[in-house]
């Protein structure tokens, strides 16, 4: 270990003595300078560097036939349709979180939860309803791609694994499967639409 440490310092010290070789001089201003900026070093010359926001660059999508260019439309309609529900979820799951985390009181943790299940029965009970069969998937697959928790195992998680039977059940005879996940190596158009609306996972 001791020559481990002795190696480090040495690595560390060559880096630094590296870094005050290489250190630039400082910058001379002349005097209609007047704006600051970060500057960068391009072969031994100082630049003006800006550092902006992460720029996403795509191909133009060109469609094999009129079916699939329609298919890709209805998907994109019907994940804008989810996207408020599965944003809200998200948030909402990650604030349940660190609530349940200030307390070892198990009837505290289960006011929380009803609390939490309530506010959002309110807030989109008729509208989650009137979802169809392919926007309950994709609401399922969002929530676990925001959470990292399938429906089922939030449900299972906060409720017991006897309500989460039930729900699941529930689900099925509606066309939904509460254990479906997201794979975004699979969702190659989903994910593109995602990201496009500027919905990137979380990384909780």
């Amino acid at each position: 270990m001791k020559f481990i440490g002795f190696l480090l310092f040495f690595s560390c010290a060559g880096l630094l003595v590296n870094a005050q070789v290489k250190l630039p001089q400082p910058l001379q201003l002349g005097k209609n300078d007047t704006i600051r900026t970060y500057v960068t070093e391009v072969d031994g010359e100082l630049m003006p560097m800006y550092v902006g926001k992460e720029v996403i660059i795509r191909d133009v999508r060109i469609f094999k036939t009129q079916a699939d260019h329609d298919n890709y439309r209805r998907l994109k309609y019907n994940i804008y349709k989810v996207l408020p529900y599965a944003r809200y979820a998200s948030e909402r799951y990650a604030q349940l979180q660190r609530s349940l985390a200030t307390t070892t009181d198990k009837r505290r943790q289960k006011r929380m939860v009803d609390t939490c299940e309530n506010e959002i029965k309110g807030l989109f009970k008729k509208e989650i309803e009137n979802l169809t069969i392919s926007q309950g998937e994709i609401l399922i697959k969002l929530i676990d791609r925001q959470t990292g928790n399938t429906s089922y195992e939030m449900v299972k998680d906060l409720k017991g694994g006897i309500k989460a039977f039930m729900f699941q059940s529930l689900a099925r005879l509606f066309g939904h499967n509460l254990k479906e996940s997201y794979n975004p190596g699979e969702e190659h158009d989903m994910e593109a639409i995602l990201q496009e609306a500027g919905f990137y996972a979380n990384q909780n």
